[in-house]
């Protein structure tokens, strides 16, 4: 044995080869962590000492190659100046130098994924092998950094400057065949004969059979780019990636920025280059939100997997109410694995359902994400029914009907009758009170919300809405269930609007007293996209469905009438009277036609001008800065309500409901998180100069208190 840690172990094996084995103790996955690139520091040295060593070996004990840095522990070093992240940096890249200056080939085997500093460690190596099942890539970008173990020197001279911006710049996970294509590994083989053919590719590079020198000496050295050349590909991808990104999202530019101006330059000065320009990145407010997202998710995950302990398993599930939205939460069920009965009052809603169930199945073997057999097994996995007839074994049921609490409690009482006593009944409710509904039932310890949200297939959000009389069971066996789904679930309690629906219309009601003061809803709506919305208020309105935000308002209104009841006529009161429903009817704020491929594409109508100007006051133009802070502030504080009356359980979870349900940008990490950005301080200080337009706009005596002191939801929560 050369080397023993507890991350890393390097003992010889045949040929005078060293195999340096990533095994990182009591983790079912190797990362980097501090202890393991302490410990690669220690074991190349060892290395480097043993003259008897050929040849080294990299491999993994684990199914995983390396996943990556270990973000809650390197995150630490974020808060500090950009110099010590420099130096950090700096320090780390020196261990890969070393690496990759051993006196001898080297060779990665790489068996499951790499990526991160797991693809960083394999780029180190002189060549590389890989599972045809593993997948490699430098995901970097999606948490608002870039690649800062040497990803940006190192890839572009492997694989080209072109494929190189992709890789980086896309964050993606690359499969076997496109590596090998783009020339970042050297050979592709089955999992049982990849260690054996990674020696012997090692061993022809100890034989001389492969110039390992020379693949080692285009790493280290200048990329092969003219002038010319260089301009030619990285101003073009600065281009291309602008226009993506909109320039809010500053890491895939940075990372193009740092790999032109080290092209010319040697391993040394291009891998400072990167650590500088690493530094800013880890310092911006974009990366420490998207960040924080990838902390909030993996909160997320272990609240859930805790629910675990608890559930009962959903084996057969039931939806009652076919349609658009039945047959979604149908193809959902039936796609990841869980059969469905989908029961209506009549055929043409069981057609309905199967036929949204069918098309977004069809999708997906369009798009070869499934073939037809499995298509085929899915359908099967969903029974339409008109009866009970086979409710009495239904672990879960979805009531999925009218929101109308008086169908729902009727529907939800008979089917009570219909199940057994252990059955978990749940209502698919965007605004109506559990408790209300809970009210006539003989098991309400069995029953809370399930709120989908549309179109299912695509959003990720489940809203658990835990009512006072539901049991932890119940929550714990719907928590899994919406998992086993393929949705991220938040539970949260009872009130009107739930957490997504309660913290939207506020927003809306900021829209509303925009255009009642003269704004322009357009300027708003591209005023908010460039804030980071998908889309603006009255277009995101008209995709709802105006009738259906009508009636949402009014439960609002009646639930919080201090803050939600207009007191005024809105906008959207005049698109409802005028049967402008938005997409629904191809008529709201905007009319829709259809473009090539059949989607819907809004065009503006003048005529809404008209419609509008009764409730409109004298056209003004307000600054983006004041849209921006009317439309968020009441928001943020309504977020801040939910939080303070225990509606949601952590500024995570609030942030994380807000990005998976309405789309809140997510560089800006949600409510909780753009107020840290703000500052508590400052936020409130802008509450207080809208404070003529109402509740809406008044703090709360904790945010308040929070701004005295300084204080913020991140520096208190722990996640």
């Amino acid at each position: 044995m050369i080397y023993e840690g507890k991350a890393i172990k390097v003992s010889m094996i045949e040929g005078d080869i060293a195999e340096l084995k990533f095994d990182l103790e009591g983790e079912s996955v190797n990362k980097f962590n501090r202890d393991a690139l302490n410990e690669l520091q220690e074991a190349t040295a060892a290395i480097a000492d043993n003259q008897s060593v050929k040849g080294v070996l990299v491999t993994s004990a684990k199914d995983a190659f390396i996943v990556g840095a270990d973000i809650t522990e390197f995150g630490g070093y974020f808060a500090g100046p950009e110099e010590q992240i420099v130096e950090w940096v700096l320090g780390a890249n020196a261990i890969f130098n070393a690496v990759e200056d051993l006196p001898v080939p080297t060779l990665s085997v790489i068996n499951g994924i790499a990526l991160g500093g797991g693809m960083e460690m394999v780029l180190s190596t002189d060549l590389r092998v890989m599972a045809d099942s593993a997948k490699i890539g430098l995901p970097e970008v999606k948490l608002g950094i870039m690649p800062g173990f040497g990803g940006t020197v190192r890839l572009p001279r492997v694989i080209g400057a072109d494929n190189a911006i992709e890789w980086i710049c896309m964050g993606g996970e690359q499969k076997a065949d496109k590596a090998l294509a783009d020339g970042a590994v050297d050979a592709v083989f089955p999992l049982e004969t990849l260690r054996d053919n990674g020696i012997a590719m090692l061993q022809a590079a100890i034989s001389g059979e492969i110039n390992w020198e020379e693949r080692r000496a285009e790493k280290t050295g200048k990329m092969k780019l003219n002038t010319m050349e260089a301009m030619m590909v990285f101003e073009t991808a600065k281009g291309f990636v602008m226009g993506q990104t909109k320039g809010q999202y500053p890491a895939p530019i940075t990372a193009i920025k740092t790999m032109q101006k080290h092209a010319s330059m040697t391993r040394e000065k291009a891998i400072a280059t990167e650590a500088k320009n690493f530094a800013k990145l880890a310092k911006s407010t974009e990366s420490q939100a998207l960040i924080g997202l990838f902390l909030n998710d993996q909160l997320l995950k272990k609240k859930a997997k805790e629910y675990d302990k608890q559930a009962k398993p959903t084996n057969k599930a039931a939806v009652l109410g076919a349609g658009i939205m039945g047959g979604g939460i149908a193809y959902q069920s039936a796609y990841k694995g869980t059969p469905i009965m989908m029961k209506d009052i009549n055929e043409a809603g069981i057609e309905l359902g199967l036929s949204e169930a069918n098309k977004l199945l069809s999708k997906r073997v369009d798009k070869k994400k499934m073939k037809p057999l499995q298509m085929g097994e899915a359908l099967n996995r969903i029974r339409p029914t008109l009866s009970y007839g086979d409710f009495g074994d239904v672990d879960t049921v979805v009531e999925a009907v009218v929101e109308n609490p008086k169908v729902k409690k009727m529907v939800l009482a008979e089917l009570e009758d219909q199940v057994s006593e252990d059955t978990i009944i749940t209502s698919n409710t965007s605004t109506i009170s559990i408790d209300l509904l809970a009210e006539d039932l003989k098991r309400p310890q069995n029953f809370l919300g399930m709120h989908f949200f549309n179109p299912v297939h695509m959003m990720p959000l489940v809203e658990v809405i835990r009512g006072k009389a539901t049991s932890e069971e119940a929550v714990a066996t719907v928590v899994a269930y919406a998992k086993k789904m393929g949705k991220t679930p938040i539970v949260v309690n009872d009130c009107p609007g739930f957490l997504v629906n309660r913290v939207l219309f506020p927003y809306f009601a900021g829209f509303a007293a925009l255009l009642r003061d003269g704004a322009d809803f357009q300027k708003v709506d591209k005023v908010m996209e460039k804030f980071g919305f998908p889309m603006g208020p009255a277009y995101l309105l008209d995709v709802v469905g105006i009738d259906t935000g009508h009636h949402a308002n009014e439960v609002m209104a009646a639930g919080f009438p201090d803050r939600m009841k207009a007191d005024f006529k809105t906008g959207m009161d005049v698109m409802y009277e005028n049967e402008r429903f938005g997409q629904k009817n191809n008529q709201g704020f905007y009319v829709y036609e259809t473009d090539k491929k059949g989607k819907p594409k809004k065009v503006v109508d003048e005529s809404v001008y008209e419609l509008l100007a009764p409730v409109c006051g004298d056209k003004r133009d307000f600054s983006d800065e004041e849209i921006i802070q009317r439309m968020m502030i009441p928001m943020c504080i309504e977020i801040a309500r939910c939080l303070e009356e225990g509606i949601v359980d952590t500024p995570s979870e609030a942030d994380m409901g807000l990005i998976f349900g309405i789309g809140f940008p997510p560089f800006r990490g949600g409510a909780c998180r753009y107020m840290d950005t703000v500052g508590m301080a400052q936020f409130v200080e802008q509450c207080d100069q809208y404070s003529e337009l109402g509740k809406l706009y008044e703090p709360t005596g904790r945010m308040r208190e929070m701004a005295a002191a300084g204080d913020s939801y991140f520096a208190q929560a722990k996640a």
